[in-house]
């Protein structure tokens, strides 16, 4: 499963939270601090785009990095269009993901 590979790879150096669905997320970016959030694009009943365009409307101003592994660029497009600071196919390959994550908060 991506989202307990992404976990380990991630806590051994952050702090990392997670969410099974684009509503959690959001639940999860109002009552905690949020330093940087990693949306797949396809997620259960609310995609990684809609999320985001709902952190947009609700001002969330946090750093966000789409993980997909759809082959549509037009997603990826998407995600960038609307502000997105990186984007990372999966699968990725650990490091890969680090780096972009690094990169990610520098940027901030």
């Amino acid at each position: 499963m991506d989202l307990k590979r992404t976990k380990l790879i991630l806590q051994k150096h952050y702090d990392v939270l997670f969410a099974e669905s684009g509503e959690e997320a959001l639940d999860v970016l109002k009552s905690e601090k949020i330093d940087m959030v990693l949306l797949d694009i396809a997620m259960p009943n609310m995609n990684g785009i809609e999320t985001f365009e709902h952190m947009r409307e609700a001002s969330i101003d946090i750093p966000v990095i789409f993980l997909t592994a759809s082959g549509d660029e037009d997603d990826v497009l998407d995600a960038l269009s609307l502000g997105a600071i990186n984007y990372l196919k999966k699968p990725y390959v650990p490091q890969e993901l680090l780096k972009r994550v690094a990169k990610g908060f520098e940027k901030k």
